[in-house]
């Protein structure tokens, strides 16, 4: 008899399970994780999946005329829109242009960026606040009012050192590329530099006091320490630069009001954006897909050459 009460009144290992599996409200694990991953499930398929596809969708289809006033109508064309981006002789000197502009301009914004979060991390500096704060203010200034400002700064006209600017003309076609660059790491070295000083701030301070103990000094440990574990963080703002120097735009569209050496091809999202006003959305669509995967490709073979590092 005591054995058939037990039997009755203790619950099974299946119903256990089943009430820690439910919360007080009477809603599930699963359900609970669907409710809370769903807005940002809906919002990623509306403005980054949906457009992709559409994209691919789009440059997949070409204009057809029926005779020369007809009207135009838009059928499917294969892969012909990608026939003509390879055959667009303007397209991929953009794109040589700005992987020469990011082998230059991303090692030097990424070498400064580590300079001033070393300095705000060092003992030794006084006014982090005031310096951190003046570091990271260009970023504030969206990348337009930026190239405006250079553009009156470059202009030997409007430039109020104007001593400089008339003996080097900064919008010329040899410079321009150049005063772009400077643009760009003004407004972005204190974003990365923001992203490595956090990753410094996140080390802990027993390993410098060891390092200490041992007789390093503040040289030594920035070098032998900070940098080395600093080095996901690096490689972080690395990709976001890869990425951004492919996606150049605001600037150079910006100058070319200030500079005749700007084409309306000088980088390929201009291309992609002076091909959409034509309109031509088909071939817009195929540059756009194209620099997509060349974007992807390179960002993915610099995470791969440098992951050792990154994870180690």
């Amino acid at each position: 008899m005591t054995t058939t009460s037990l039997e009755t009144t203790t619950p099974t290992t299946g119903s256990l399970a089943s009430k820690r599996r439910r919360r007080p409200g009477g809603l599930s694990l699963r359900r609970a994780v669907v409710v809370f991953v769903a807005p940002f499930g809906v919002l990623y398929a509306l403005f980054y999946v949906i457009p992709i596809a559409f994209a691919i969708y789009q440059s997949l289809l070409t204009v057809k005329r029926e005779g020369t006033f007809g009207a135009a109508q838009q059928v499917f064309g294969g892969l012909s829109q990608y026939v003509l981006v390879f055959q667009d002789g303007a397209f991929w000197g953009s794109v040589g242009r700005v992987l020469v502009f990011g082998i230059v301009q991303v090692p030097v914004m990424l070498f400064l960026a580590l300079l001033f979060a070393l300095l705000l991390d060092s003992p030794l500096l006084r006014g982090k606040k005031f310096f951190r704060l003046a570091f990271f203010a260009p970023y504030a200034v969206p990348g337009v009012i930026a190239a405006i400002m250079w553009g009156f700064l470059y202009s030997p006209s409007l430039s109020p050192f104007s001593a400089l600017t008339s003996s080097v003309n900064f919008l010329s076609a040899d410079l321009v590329l150049w005063s772009i660059a400077n643009i760009v790491t003004w407004v972005y070295v204190g974003y990365n530099m923001l992203i490595i000083y956090s990753s410094l701030l996140a080390i802990p301070q027993e390993i410098y006091e060891a390092a200490k103990l041992d007789g390093a000094n503040n040289w030594q440990i920035a070098v032998g320490i900070k940098i080395p574990l600093v080095t996901p963080a690096i490689i972080l703002t690395a990709v976001f630069s890869i990425i951004g120097t492919l996606q150049l735009l605001a600037e150079p569209q910006t100058l070319r009001s200030f500079s005749s050496a700007i084409s309306s091809t000088y980088t390929p999202n201009l291309a992609v954006y002076t091909t959409a006003s034509i309109p031509n959305y088909s071939l817009a669509a195929a540059f756009s897909v194209v620099l997509a995967l060349a974007t992807f490709i390179l960002s993915f073979v610099f995470l791969k050459l440098t992951q050792r590092r990154a994870f180690a």
